[in-house]
């Protein structure tokens, strides 16, 4: 049997974007809290918020599973290391071009939709995957290891950039 199979975890880093949901989610919490003393009556409203709030910050704990097996590349999201969800799944066959990120290879795929599913570290090498699919121009960027990367070369070389 040739199979080929690999998979590579990536955590996304969080971002002053999240810190900053994080903080005002806490000071809704305690806002709350501290509202009960004004109005006794609305005593379920803080435990409505703390629920809620604990939710969307588990939330914000993400990781990318990207797995390759026989020329199928799946993304997977998994939230709080609990709740996995399939996010991006192609067969290779439908890729356009996969390239480091920047690359003038990837400038004649400006237009498209663009999903990011890398950790956001920088100076990780992050690389472009287009797909086309019904006419629909996808860019999906991720961090594949040189495992993926090669796995991808073996079946479609003229489509692969490597890094150098």
């Amino acid at each position: 049997m040739n199979d080929f199979y690999t998979e590579q975890l990536v955590k996304k880093q969080t971002t002053a974007k999240d810190v900053a949901v994080k903080a005002f989610l806490v000071s809704l919490a305690i806002v709350s809290v501290l509202a009960v003393f004004l109005f006794p009556l609305a005593i379920l409203v803080p435990i409505v918020v703390i629920f809620v709030v604990v939710a969307l910050m588990r939330r914000m704990n993400v990781e990318y599973e990207y797995l390759y097996v026989n020329g199928d590349l799946d993304i997977d999201k998994i939230i709080n290391r609990s709740k996995r969800k399939r996010v991006f799944s192609t067969p290779i066959s439908n890729m356009e071009l996969l390239a480091p990120e920047g690359s003038p290879e990837l400038a004649q795929y400006r237009n498209g939709i663009v999903a990011d599913y890398s950790s956001g570290v920088p100076g990780e090498k992050r690389y472009v995957l287009v797909v086309v699919e019904k006419g629909q121009v996808t860019k999906m960027i991720f961090e594949p290891n040189d495992t993926i990367i090669e796995g991808i070369f073996l079946l479609a070389p003229r489509k692969v950039i490597r890094r150098k």
